[in-house]
Formats: structure tokens, C-alpha cells, sequence
């Protein structure tokens, strides 16, 4: 624990770092947030926050789709046990009436509290696909327009209390908001607006503070992408996550603590049978997910896919002891107690 009482950023890297592969810098970046989110907090609680013009920094997470925008800010909402609630910018945009939407946001961010407004004012909302609220491609009819559905979450997000229909109050006051997209275009864009906009390097200068500076998100690249520059306002904090490589995906499947193959190893262990998957596996499922995509969010489906005929076939055959997994496109490999090999139409053992 810090001086002020509040989890140090290195606590929370530390315990990200168990559920979350790579992202280092966007990990470092969302714990200092969060770190300094709650020390105003803190010291609006005795006062001072206020005193000294403290405004909320909310953040906004910008990567491709699959890469664990949402699955760090659960994870960091876990760490520092707040409520947290996920919402879809495209919901709100498809909606007639947003202020209702966003009331239902709040409404759960209450339930997620256990109904303690005071713990649900200090929780976490990420707002999902932001991107889509750009001002330019909106469809018209009764659903509000992406600019609309910007300058209503202005409130909100900058602080502001939000009336329930149960007549509850919610003050979003300490809410820290979090905005995610993948901004398909917005990397152009700061190609084109870094051949002017480039820090120059002179020798004795940090390369690496400079390639920092110079890779910065500017609130006019997000701009000139179609957010209203209010709404890039009320999030000073951008933070880039990377599209995760073969062997990212490879490691996502074997080494957080809630692993989809820890997750079945436990499973299969209940029916007092050993899951070993070989390694090359979850480099062959990887590839795939490369093929697909959608980053991490298609291993779960090819992995219990691949998990299907052993979990069909395991409960019905209590003398097998271990399953081997040696290849995507080989059958699994049964193994009785005496360790003889079988497959799933022989009896093993």
C-alpha cells in the first residue's frame, strides 16, 4: 500500500500481469490512471480535490477487436474490488431514447454495488466501440445520431448526478469512465498529421520518450476521425493496446490464471482424468484465430471445439486416466490406468 492508503500501480501491473498476456505499456499507463483516479478521490473525501481544481481524467483504450481492452479494465475493477459494467456505444446509438440507456448503465452499476450508491459512485463503466459514434456514417430514423449519443455521455462523464426510475440517485462524479474502440482509419490519420507534427531528435535526447511523444494519439487525430473535440476532452488519457502475435495467443491459452486450459485441465480432473495438451496445439489454434481475425475472442470457441469429443467421451469411460492432445487434426489419445493407449472408440486400459 502507498503513503495514501490507495493499492500502488505496481500492485496493480503486478496482478494484471496474471490474467492479461503483453500490453506492458497500456498496463503501466491504466494503473497510474487508476492510481491518481482514487487519490482524488481520497483527498475530495477531506476536501482538498476540490480545493485544488482536480478534474477527472477518464481514459480511452483504442486497439483492434480481441486484443483485451475489456478483460483489463475487469481485471483491474477485480484488483481493487469496485463495481464495474460494461455498455455498447452502438446500443446507445441505436436507441430513441439514450438518457434512458444510460440511466439502465447506472441502474446496473447500482446492482453491481450490492444497491450502495457510495460504492457504485467510486465503480468503473467501459464503453465499448466508441469508434461508432463517429460524426460522419450515422443512419438516420428514430436512432440517435453518433454526435448526439457523444454529447449526452458528456454529463455523465465529466460528473453529474443521474436520477433513476426508482428514484435513486447516482453521482457519476467519481465514476471513472472508459472508452474503448478500434478506430479502424485513426492510424492513417496520425500518419498523415505526424509528417507535420514530428519532435525533431537532437543528440543527447531520450529516444525512447521522444518515439513516445511522437507515437501519441493527439486529441485532433481523434477529431478529424469523428469525435466531437468535447467528448476527446473529457478523455485525457488515451492508451494503445497491440494486436496480440501468434505467440501472444499461443501463451493467452496456457499461462493467466484462469487459462482456457487450466480451466479444462480442472474440469477433466473432476472426472479424475489428466488433460495434456501438446504445445504445438495451442500454436495451431493460434494460427487459425490469426485467420479469423477477432484476436483473442476466437480461441475459446476452437478449443472447446477441439474439447468436444473428449468431454463427450470421458464420462462414459471411467477407466480412462489421461487424454493426450498431440494435434488440431489428430483424434485424442485415451489412456488407461495401466497407461495403454486407446482411442475414443476403444476401451483404454
Amino acid at each position: 500500500m502507498s503513503s495514501s492508503g490507495e493499492i500502488k500501480p505496481s500492485d496493480i501491473v503486478r496482478y494484471l500481469d496474471r490474467y492479461v498476456i503483453g500490453q506492458d505499456d497500456a498496463k503501466r499507463t491504466l494503473a497510474v490512471a487508476v492510481y491518481a483516479h482514487r487519490c482524488k478521490l481520497a483527498l475530495g473525501n477531506k476536501g482538498g480535490a476540490d480545493a485544488l481544481g482536480m478534474d477527472k481524467s477518464n481514459v480511452l483504450i483504442v486497439g483492434p477487436t480481441g486484443c483485451g481492452k475489456t478483460l483489463l479494465c475487469a481485471t483491474l475493477a477485480r484488483r481493487l474490488a469496485i463495481p464495474f459494467v460494461t455498455a455498447d456505444a452502438t446500443v446507445l446509438a441505436q436507441s430513441q431514447y439514450v438518457g434512458r440507456e444510460i440511466e439502465a448503465i447506472m441502474a446496473r452499476l447500482l446492482e453491481r454495488a450490492g444497491g450502495n450508491p457510495q460504492q457504485a459512485e467510486q465503480g468503473i463503466v467501459f464503453i465499448d466501440e466508441v469508434d461508432k459514434l463517429k460524426t460522419t456514417g450515422n443512419g438516420g430514423g428514430a436512432a440517435a445520431s453518433g454526435e448526439s449519443v457523444q454529447h449526452a455521455l458528456l454529463k455523465i462523464m465529466e460528473g453529474y448526478p443521474v436520477h433513476l426510475p426508482d428514484g435513486r440517485i447516482i453521482d457519476t462524479k467519481g465514476v471513472l469512465f472508459i472508452c474503448g474502440g478500434a478506430f479502424v482509419g485513426l492510424e492513417q490519420i496520425m500518419e498523415r498529421t505526424r509528417s507535420y507534427g514530428y519532435v525533431a531528435t537532437t543528440q543527447g535526447d531520450d529516444e525512447k520518450i521522444l518515439e513516445r511523444l511522437n507515437s501519441r494519439i493527439k486529441p485532433t487525430d481523434l477529431v478529424e476521425f469523428g469525435l466531437i473535440p468535447e467528448f476527446t476532452g473529457r478523455l485525457p488519457i488515451v492508451v494503445r493496446v497491440q494486436p496480440l502475435s501468434r505467440e501472444m495467443l499461443a501463451r493467452v491459452m496456457v499461462e493467466p490464471h484462469d487459462a482456457l486450459y487450466r480451466q479444462f485441465q480442472a474440469i477433466l480432473a473432476e472426472e479424475g482424468v489428466r488433460l495434456v495438451v501438446a504445445p504445438r496445439v495451442f500454436g495451431q489454434i493460434a494460427d487459425i484465430a490469426l485467420e479469423y481475425k477477432a484476436g483473442a475472442r476466437s480461441l475459446r470457441g476452437i478449443f472447446e471445439e477441439l474439447l468436444t469429443p473428449v468431454l463427450f467421451a470421458v464420462p462414459d469411460r471411467p477407466e480412462v486416466k489421461q487424454v493426450h492432445i498431440c494435434s488440431l487434426y489428430e483424434a485424442p489419445v485415451f489412456v488407461g490406468e495401466q497407461g495403454v493407449p486407446g482411442n475414443p472408440g476403444e476401451t483404454a486400459g
